[in-house]
């Protein structure tokens, strides 16, 4: 497999405070990997130094094949992004959010037209492509906004707590999009709080207080630590690092 991400002792310092501590991981192309963790656990930090929103105070990553130090405009060109916050213009229509995005990624008049069309048509919004984003319900907002983020067709998705606040069903659909964009070959990368989640995931990390405390397949993990659940294997570390 293709090797999409590639981080090594990856740090982030914010004076004294260490947000992410010396991480190290790889994602194959393909692949959904599940970044999970409490709040403050250091997901998001992590999640802009990958994406080249943040300069790491000490280590070494790759994404998409570029330096997170050197390149992080070539990363930038090369994945899409979707915030914990929502992150389309809610004084826009849903059709202008999509071409005002897919101007920004650089797509040409024609590609924007094209993909304006083929994303209303794909989330069946065609009918309110010119009502004010604002107006919609927060799992069709959710779900916009992750189509948009892969308007420019990148290799690498980073979603950053995407199912925050949504409900269950609109949880399921949009993990049913996840798996579509991993089916046509797109890496995603997703940190959430849900530990439920990790069951829909290829691969997991579970981060504790800045650090990795446990990767790898849900079975594997549930299996070698003789819990019923990722949520219990998570109490577990959690309890484990509280104690120290």
């Amino acid at each position: 497999m293709n090797q999409a991400i590639w981080a090594e002792s990856l740090t982030k310092k914010f004076g004294s405070f260490t947000a992410v501590d010396a991480i190290s991981f790889e994602v194959g192309q393909g692949e959904i990997f599940g970044f999970l963790g409490a709040n403050g656990a250091g997901k998001t930090t992590a999640m802009r130094m990958l994406s080249g929103l943040s300069f790491p105070t000490s280590g070494k990553a790759r994404v998409a094949g570029f330096d997170v130090y050197k390149q992080p405009d070539q990363i930038k060109r090369h994945i899409g992004y979707m915030s914990q916050k929502f992150s389309l213009y809610e004084d826009l229509t849903v059709q202008e959010n999509i071409r005002f995005f897919g101007g920004i990624y650089g797509l040409s008049l024609k590609e924007i037209r094209t993909k304006t069309a083929q994303l209303l048509e794909e989330l069946d919004l065609e009918w309110i492509a010119k009502t004010q984003v604002r107006s919609l319900p927060l799992g069709w907002k959710q779900k916009l906004a992750f189509s948009v983020s892969q308007v420019h067709t990148p290799s690498i998705v980073f979603l950053d707590e995407p199912t925050g606040g949504v409900d269950p069903i609109t949880r399921r659909q949009f993990w049913e999009m996840i798996y579509r964009a991993a089916d046509r070959g797109v890496t995603v990368f997703v940190t959430t709080h849900y530990m439920d989640e990790a069951e829909y995931c290829d691969r997991i990390s579970i981060m504790v207080d800045g650090q990795i405390a446990a990767m790898g397949t849900p079975e594997e993990l549930k299996r070698d630590n003789n819990v019923p659940s990722i949520n219990e294997l998570f109490v577990q570390l959690a309890r484990h690092t509280s104690s120290k």
